[in-house]
């Protein structure tokens, strides 16, 4: 099967989103996942664009060592010469030249006449392969430049040693068709064409972007130039995440695959949404909360009786743990049976009814009915007095402190208690209840909302805990949002050792 490439810019074109604004940190950061994701090139930057974006390319040369980094550079010495400075470090450094071809570009941004653009493109790929290997030249607007002078160009630059060319659909003007035939005809033309990697980059103005690529692939193109989320100068770039899953479920499509991990996708969509700043909307293709999310009733019931009737792909296939059917007020019979059923909540027929009741008077006022929520709707007169009590709790947290909680709680006529640190005062909290108990909970669901207006209002928690293979949910309400947190997950602990799914090891009484 053929191989495409991944050549991934998020932090440079990315970074050229109105308002993002990454420091060398974050850059790293974003860098090194990027090497888990497996994409094949890293373009770390632009280095004469200023210090802080050369120092953030450099250490990533030097620190990422698994993939080619490369470094944006116009046609001109002064910038060829500081991307050659901030990549040299590296294992395997591209420098990446551009110059525009299109006749709009030349005429109104260059200035310069085709033949001067021609041999200032052959002058910059020269100096660049005398720095390094692996060349790569953009022809910017490429998508609206004319066929021969566009070959013309490429063949001078693979004889001046350029070992990649991008045809860029720089202001995201060209259609699919379109676009291919063009791609075709400029590839026939260019002499030495069999030599170098053909690559496409493709902007999304017309929300185009991911199909123009995938137009591309079929074309023969060697590399697919995209970027996390989609972001990018104005309304960004062909999203990576889809581009891969494209290829990856269609591969009967397009019989080609790349390396990327598909598992560590959604956790670098949400590193580069945190860091960004930029959110995620809801019904984004891949990463999007919605993506995997089923509330309609017939949709339910098809999911239930088979995931493929409206699937095509896994929420673990990007590597999230998620609940596919969510459950609100489009939600029929079936599906909320079923998820009643699957955390161990067996009713009677007349008391499914009645729960289903008050389900649907809930879902008219919620948007989303958790698992908690549920739980709560069953009859808790069903359910033993919780054996496991809270004493008290001391909570420790600021700017500059490890949160630390410690949890006294009652138990079999005696005092557990111990404390331990955690990300936060309430993630602190949890697992100082775990220790304490010797359970293992997994935080599945948080919701915190107000019960009334009011500096004094009531604050209710609704959590939802894994143990094992089982999850049970429970709410909590207090003034004290850190308490009404302990207590909702001390509900769920103590629904859980009611239905036998943990044990409870006693240590540190008192």
């Amino acid at each position: 099967m053929r191989r495409i490439e991944i050549f991934d810019t998020t932090l440079r074109d990315g970074e050229q989103s109105p308002g993002v604004a990454l420091n060398s940190d974050e850059k790293l950061q974003i860098a090194r996942q990027l090497a888990k994701l497996g994409v094949n090139v890293l373009e770390a930057g632009f280095p004469i664009s200023s210090p802080g974006d050369f120092e953030g390319v450099r250490r990533i040369a030097q620190e990422v060592r698994t993939l080619s980094v490369a470094a944006l550079a116009r046609a001109n010495a002064k910038d060829i010469e500081c991307a050659w400075d901030a990549i040299s470090v590296g294992e395997s450094p591209r420098i990446h030249t551009f110059l525009a071809t299109s006749p709009i570009h030349m005429l109104y941004k260059l200035q310069k006449s085709p033949e001067e653009v021609l041999e200032l493109a052959i002058q910059a790929v020269r100096l660049a392969k005398l720095k390094v290997g692996d060349v790569e030249f953009s022809a910017e607007d490429a998508s609206r430049s004319e066929v021969d002078f566009l070959a013309k160009v490429f063949s001078g630059v693979i004889k001046a040693g350029a070992t990649v060319l991008n045809i860029p659909d720089t202001v995201g003007y060209a259609t699919p068709e379109e676009y291919a035939a063009f791609l075709r005809a400029v590839m026939e033309r260019t002499t030495g064409i069999e030599k170098v990697k053909v690559s496409v980059h493709c902007h999304n103005d017309l929300g185009l972007a991911v199909a123009n690529s995938l137009a591309a692939v079929g074309v023969g193109v060697h590399q697919l130039e995209c970027t996390v989320n989609g972001i990018g100068e104005r309304a960004g770039n062909a999203a990576l995440e889809e581009l891969v899953m494209a290829l990856h479920t269609r591969r009967d499509q397009y019989d080609v695959d790349t390396s990327i991990v598909t598992t560590e996708i959604a956790r670098t969509s949400q590193l580069v949404s945190r860091l960004s700043g930029m959110v995620i909307q809801h019904n984004k293709a891949i990463v999007g909360k919605n993506a995997f999310a089923h509330e309609s009733g017939i949709h339910q019931d098809g999911m239930l009786k088979d995931r493929s009737t409206y699937e095509i792909m896994l929420p673990s296939d990007i590597g999230i743990d998620a609940e596919t059917i969510v459950l609100g007020k489009h939600s029929g019979r079936h599906a909320v049976h079923q998820r009643l059923t699957d955390l161990g909540l067996d009713l009677g027929e007349s008391q499914f009814e009645d729960v289903f009741s008050q389900f649907k008077i809930l879902a008219d006022r919620k948007r989303e009915v958790t698992t908690a929520d549920l739980f709560s709707l069953v009859d808790l007169k069903t359910e033993t007095e919780d054996q496991i009590r809270l004493d008290y709790m001391q909570v420790s947290s600021g700017t500059h402190l490890t949160p630390t909680a410690t949890v006294g709680l009652l138990y079999n006529g005696q005092r557990l208690e111990d404390a331990t640190c955690g990300d936060g005062p309430v993630d602190a909290a949890f697992k100082a209840i775990d220790k304490v108990l010797g359970t293992e909970g997994k935080l599945m669901h948080y919701s915190l909302q107000a019960i009334d207006g009011g500096e004094d209002a009531q604050g209710e928690v609704t959590v939802t805990v894994k143990f094992g293979d089982n999850m049970v949910g429970g709410r909590g309400v207090s003034t004290d949002i850190i308490e009404a947190s302990v207590l909702g997950y001390l509900q769920a602990v103590n629904r859980a050792f009611d239905r036998g799914w943990i044990k409870i090891i006693e240590k540190n009484a008192s």
